[in-house]
C-alpha cells in the first residue's frame, strides 16, 4: 500500500488536534474530488514499518485527540490488510484517543457481506473506528457549512465495536 501524506497537525479532517493519513488508491474518481492525485494506487511513498512507528510517535502528545485515516480510498479491499493491522496497533497503543475514517463506500451497502469493498479485513478495521464519514463526494451537493463533510449526501455514523450506534452531531 502506498500513502500520499501525513498530516502532523490536522484541524479539519475530525475534532480536536488530529494526526492524518491519505493513502493512495481510490476508484471513486469523484467530480470534484480535493484531492485527485491519490486515485492512482502507486502515487505516494510505499507505507512501511517506519511510517507505522512514526504515526504511532506523531500520536503520543496529549494534545493530539485522534487519527483520521483518509485518501484515496482507505476501503478500497488492495489497502484494507495493511489499514486493519495500523488501526489496531493505534487502538491498542492509544485507547483514549478517537479514530475517524473517511469513505466513500456507504457502511449499510459496501462494508457488508457481499458489498463491493467487503472482505475479511473490513469489519477490523471497523472495530477500530469511532466515527465513518461515508459516502462519495457529490459536488452537486457541496456545503461549505456542513461540519467535516463535503456534500450533504455524506454521513457523519458513530461506529462501536464495528457496528453504526447513531450519528455524530457537531455542537457549535
Amino acid at each position: 500500500m502506498n500513502y500520499g501524506n501525513i498530516k502532523e497537525c490536522d484541524i479539519a479532517n475530525g475534532p480536536g488536534v488530529r494526526v492524518s493519513l491519505f493513502v493512495s488508491g481510490c476508484r471513486h474518481h469523484c467530480r470534484g474530488c480535493f484531492n485527485p492525485e491519490t486515485w492512482d494506487f502507486d502515487y505516494g511513498k510505499p507505507f512501511t514499518q517506519e511510517t507505522e512507528k512514526k504515526i504511532l510517535e506523531l500520536l503520543k502528545p496529549s494534545y493530539i485527540q485522534g487519527f483520521t485515516l483518509l485518501g484515496g480510498e482507505p476501503f478500497e479491499p488492495e489497502n484494507q490488510p495493511v489499514l486493519a493491522g495500523l488501526l489496531k496497533r493505534i487502538r491498542q497503543t492509544y485507547p483514549n484517543k478517537d479514530i475517524w475514517c473517511y469513505s466513500g463506500y456507504l457502511y449499510d451497502v459496501d462494508m457488508q457481506q457481499g458489498g463491493r469493498a467487503y472482505t475479511e479485513y473490513t469489519q477490523k478495521m471497523l472495530q477500530q473506528l469511532n466515527v465513518l464519514v461515508d459516502g462519495e463526494f457529490v459536488e452537486a451537493r457541496k456545503d461549505l457549512t456542513l461540519v467535516f463533510r463535503g456534500s450533504s449526501n455524506q454521513r457523519l455514523l458513530c461506529i462501536e465495536n464495528g457496528a453504526v450506534c447513531g450519528t455524530w452531531s457537531w455542537e457549535k
